[in-house]
């Protein structure tokens, strides 16, 4: 009967320890900004989608020929018709959001990075006792037969 007592004890603390382990993973900054990040992400492209379909495919089809919306335009083949219109659109919508990602990562991210960058390269100017020392031990190490 112990034994079973203490077979319940060591499962309950690899319980406890997994739920803190878990716990630990799953509140960390870095997790919950990329969830964050994900579902902003997908409601962006969703936005894009919705401008490319609404909108920027519609005005296409008003500068192109025929009364077809984008959505039935199709090459004949023989006897095959291969619809591309949709898949155009959706080129389109792929092209949009990555050049909004490519300016939103590379050029203002980017821009933060080097200022963070060039503040950090920067060093602090020596304060007046630092430069005293500096001095000091400059005309030490110059004076003949002194060893520093």
């Amino acid at each position: 009967m112990s034994q079973l007592g203490q077979v319940g004890a060591g499962s309950a603390k690899k319980a406890l320890s997994f739920v803190s382990e878990f716990k630990n993973f799953a509140f960390k900054g870095n997790l919950i900004d990329m969830a964050v990040g994900v579902i902003i992400g997908g409601a962006f492209g969703k936005l894009l989608d919705s401008f490319v379909k609404s909108i920027i495919m519609p005005a296409i089809s008003l500068v192109m020929p025929g009364e077809q919306g984008y959505l039935e335009w199709k090459l004949t083949v023989g006897e095959k018709t291969i619809p591309y219109g949709l898949f155009l659109g959706e080129i389109l919508s792929f092209l949009l959001i990555a050049l909004v990602l490519f300016i939103f990562m590379v050029k203002i991210v980017g821009m933060f990075s080097r200022t963070k960058e060039e503040e950090a390269a920067a060093p602090p100017a020596l304060t007046k006792d630092q430069e005293l020392l500096s001095e000091i031990r400059d005309l030490l190490s110059a004076k003949p037969g002194t060893t520093a």
